[in-house]
């Protein structure tokens, strides 16, 4: 049997960062998985997540998680794909090191996705984003920092990843207001900052408690804020904009949510997809397109360009008995 714990911290701290080149963000996002699958296995095997082995995962415990993905933890089939790509390529490792693990490792990586839905994108509009904006308390310090973040994840339109893993160096306020992004697969881009944003910004900086830490966003404890943090932040906010704003009411309002405003309220203003794509760090326009398929002005455009066709007034002829049986499957 062998040991996983030496090949898993070798596989996140040496192969991916070091070999791989892979981003934090990356590095996180895989280490996240991998952390569900470990503690899904040792409950299921009732085991120390140190003394797994790797012959432990087997292509039946994989699916077992993936399934539980879905079903206990409510993951679209979309994070099941993420979860899942990260353990194919820990075992596409493991491959190369390990020869008398290759059929379980092949079978591991036959694992099919599931195919998604394309379906249109959940954004906020305009009276949404603002009950959002004005919920935190600028008078508190949390407040200040809720309403610094919540301005800049919608301004600038960060992944949550990007947003929580902001650095001081990072913000520009003088002279023109600007962040400097570190995006997904090492991709920069500076953005310029809204009056409002860069006000939000400033407030939270004259109450931000002068820590070590070079994070820009910090918890209560003075510790760099997670994902998860802000998350809960969002939602608390959320909750308390729906009682100002109806329509916010039930819905679930994910950091994505934000980004996916942002992006329609530009594309909105500037109908200019490239300019979208660019401001949210996107490698291709490809992934833009799914705010034009969202956007209803883009078709209207095109339906008052096209001339609609004249019809005639046509001669009504009733079906062939025969045919008529055959296409509805009737019997006679």
């Amino acid at each position: 049997m062998t040991p996983l714990a030496p090949h898993l911290t070798a596989f996140l701290r040496q192969h991916l960062p070091v070999e791989r080149r892979a981003s934090p963000a990356t590095l996180d996002t895989y280490a996240h998985a991998l952390r569900l699958l470990v503690c899904y296995a040792a409950e299921r095997l009732g085991a120390q997540p140190s003394q797994l082995d790797v012959e432990a995962l087997d292509a039946p415990l994989v699916l077992d998680f993936l399934n539980h993905l879905e079903t206990g933890r409510g993951n679209s089939a979309r994070t099941r794909n993420a979860r899942l790509a990260a353990v194919t390529s820990l075992f596409r490792y493991l491959e190369y090191r390990l020869p008398s693990c290759l059929e379980q490792a092949g079978r591991i990586r036959a694992i099919p996705v599931k195919r998604t839905d394309e379906a249109l994108v959940q954004h906020l509009n305009r009276e949404e984003v603002q009950a959002l904006l004005d919920s935190p308390d600028p008078r508190t310090v949390s407040g200040a920092r809720d309403r610094a973040m919540l301005h800049l994840a919608f301004a600038a339109g960060l992944r949550v990843s990007e947003l929580v893993g902001l650095r001081l160096d990072q913000l520009h306020l003088a002279p023109q207001p600007a962040i400097h992004v570190m995006g997904k697969g090492r991709r920069e881009r500076i953005l310029p900052l809204w009056r409002e944003t860069a006000t939000a910004l400033r407030a939270w900086l004259a109450v931000r408690d002068d820590a070590r830490d070079p994070a820009l966003f910090l918890g209560a404890g003075g510790q760099v804020l997670t994902r998860a943090g802000f998350e809960y932040i969002l939602a608390k906010h959320a909750a308390a904009a729906a009682r100002k704003q109806p329509s916010l009411a039930g819905r679930r309002i994910t950091p994505h949510v934000l980004r996916h405003s942002c992006a329609m309220h530009m594309l909105q203003a500037t109908h200019d997809i490239r300019r979208v794509s660019l401001w949210l760090g996107h490698a291709s326009l490809q992934s833009t397109e799914i705010y034009l398929r969202a956007d209803p002005t883009e078709k209207l455009e095109a339906l008052n360009a096209a001339t609609s066709p004249s019809l005639r007034r046509g001669q009504f002829r009733p079906p062939d008995a025969l045919l008529a049986m055959l296409q509805g499957g009737r019997k006679p």
